[in-house]
């Protein structure tokens, strides 16, 4: 709460603002529909020597075709190759119908260069390299992601219900993608409660929203970051408990109509760059790439 009475007390975004005089707005950064969440430290350039990592596009650089008909080259991701924090980045592009290259990270050797480039703000991945940045922190991703495909409503009341779904179905993930790495023992104490949790709080919550709003969508009357996210929640807790939804006839109305749109379709067949479930191998390679 404290740092939402900071942002209440904070002045406006004015020319003379360091994010102006610094160029960001040049950049992009501050495009009319980002809210501010989407600047905070994310997006940095080489300027000079200073050490900060630059995105350079060369001749072989793979491009793809953008709605102005301008070609630029393909997001690409710095990652584990699984899941994580780097999954719901995945789901975001594929649902835009975004193609995107990924680089995996499976050596300390991989991490630290990428610590030494100065790639990663906080030393820490996710990292995902577009329109010239290199972007770090998984929230300002999504958000970022998320206006740029016209996936974060229409004004800033429904951005910030987004943000509020986004961030209930993130809280549920997380604890998926945390359990992996306990001792077997707690691993399943922990997916038990996880799918209590889910039943008991996470998915009456948005039965409920899906009731009083009405329409085919969590927000407004089209397709948003929350449906993308809410739906990647459903079929991973379904993974650990496949009548999970069996109370929830809004909520399984909602998967099928969402997993039917033709890019987030292609993205659930075989063979697509989503990942599977975590396996030792990948919790292993995390380990020790993070040395914990």
């Amino acid at each position: 709460m404290e740092s939402a009475r900071w942002a209440l007390a904070a002045p406006e975004v004015k020319a003379s603002d360091p994010l102006e005089v610094h160029g960001f707005a040049r950049q992009g950064i501050l495009h009319p529909h980002h809210n501010r969440s989407v600047i905070e430290g994310v997006a940095y350039r080489k300027m000079g020597d200073s050490g900060t990592c630059i995105t350079e596009k060369s001749s072989s650089a793979q491009e793809t075709q953008n709605q102005s008909g301008v070609m630029e080259a393909k997001p690409k991701l710095y990652y584990f190759c699984g899941r994580g924090r780097m999954e719901s980045t995945r789901w975001l592009l594929a649902a835009a119908g975004v193609e995107f290259e990924e680089e995996f990270i499976e050596t300390r050797e991989q991490y630290e260069k990428l610590q030494k480039d100065g790639c990663l703000l906080f030393d820490q991945v996710p990292l995902v390299e577009i329109d010239g940045m290199m972007l770090t922190q998984t929230k300002a991703i999504h958000s970022y992601l998320a206006a740029k495909y016209n996936l974060y409503g229409k004004d800033l009341k429904e951005r910030v219900r987004i943000d509020m779904y986004a961030d209930g179905t993130q809280d549920l993930m997380l604890m998926i993608a945390q359990a992996p790495f306990k001792p077997p023992q707690e691993k399943e104490e922990s997916y038990a409660f996880i799918v209590k949790r889910a039943k008991t709080r996470y998915f009456p919550a948005f039965e409920k929203i899906l009731k009083n709003h009405g329409e085919a969508f969590l927000v407004g009357n089209q397709l948003s970051w929350a449906d993308i996210q809410l739906l990647e929640a459903i079929l991973m807790v379904e993974e650990l408990n496949d009548s999970v939804l069996s109370d929830f006839p809004l909520l399984q109305a909602f998967k099928t109509r969402i997993s039917n749109i033709p890019t987030i379709k292609k993205f659930l067949q075989p063979g697509s760059q989503r990942k599977p479930p975590p396996d030792a191998r990948y919790v292993e390679v995390v380990r020790t790439v993070l040395k914990f």
